[in-house]
This record gives structure tokens, C-alpha cells and sequence, in this order.
């Protein structure tokens, strides 16, 4: 069963699950605040701003451009490429940008091979690449 929360029981019901450090900087901040009721969008701001500080969000951005499929499985990579990509939304925010930065972070000679499809989504890209390292692996294995 869903239960919809209402905008004042989401920071209470988030607040609930903080423990050790997170949960004694909520209470501190939260007396800050001065209020009984802290809004839900205030919340984050406020959680974000303590635990997700502007130089770590520019460290992540600089891992995402930086990202290459390199020596890592496409299943890593896709997934490397996930992780960090909610970091950074605007890099991402349409089907097309996501499908070109995850292509451009393939091997070159994958990146080629998948480039001839002219796929436009995210997960054909995906896909395909997967497809085309997995059949690039089974000469290797059957020697």
C-alpha cells in the first residue's frame, strides 16, 4: 500500500531514519531553525548543504566528464556512468544528451561500431554495446 505523505510529514518521516552524526546535526539545526514545522524543500536544502557540499557535487562532475569505459566491463561502465550522472542532471537531461555522453565514453572501437546504428536512446546504446563486447569476448574464450 502507498501512503502519500503531506509536504510537513515528509521531514518529520526522513528525520526519523538519521542516525549517529546525521541525526545529531538534524536536531542541533533543526532548534536553529526555530520552528516546529521545517518544510520539506528547506529539509533538503539544508541536509544537502551539510552532507553534499559544492566541492564534493564539483568532484563528482569532474569524475562524470572524465568518465571512459576504459578497462572496466560495460557493466561497470553503465553503471559508473549511472552513479554519477545524478550528480549532474543538466549533463543528462534528455534522452538524447544521456545516449551521446554514455557513447562518447566507450572504447573508441565499440564506440565505432555502435556509432554505424545511429541509435538515438539511452538504452539502445546500452544494449547494443553490451551486445558487441560480449561478442568480441567469445573468440578469446574459445581458444
Amino acid at each position: 500500500m502507498l501512503v502519500k505523505l503531506g509536504e510537513d510529514q515528509k521531514t518529520d518521516f526522513a528525520s526519523y531514519f538519521l542516525k549517529g552524526d546525521a541525526n545529531y546535526w538534524w536536531k542541533s539545526r533543526k532548534a536553529l531553525e526555530g520552528e516546529d514545522i521545517i518544510a520539506w524543500d528547506r529539509f533538503k536544502e539544508l541536509f544537502l548543504e551539510k552532507h553534499f557540499p559544492c566541492y564534493v557535487k564539483n568532484q563528482m562532475h569532474i569524475k562524470f566528464l572524465e568518465l571512459k569505459h576504459g578497462s572496466m566491463s560495460m557493466t561497470e561502465y553503465e553503471a559508473k556512468f549511472t552513479e554519477l550522472a545524478r550528480f549532474i542532471p543538466e549533463q543528462v537531461n534528455t534522452e538524447e544528451k544521456r545516449a551521446q555522453r554514455f557513447l562518447q565514453g566507450l572504447r573508441p572501437w565499440i564506440r565505432g561500431q555502435v556509432a554505424v546504428f545511429e541509435l538515438t536512446t539511452y538504452t539502445a546504446i546500452v544494449q547494443k554495446a553490451m551486445i558487441i563486447e560480449e561478442e568480441s569476448e567469445i573468440p578469446q574464450k574459445e581458444r
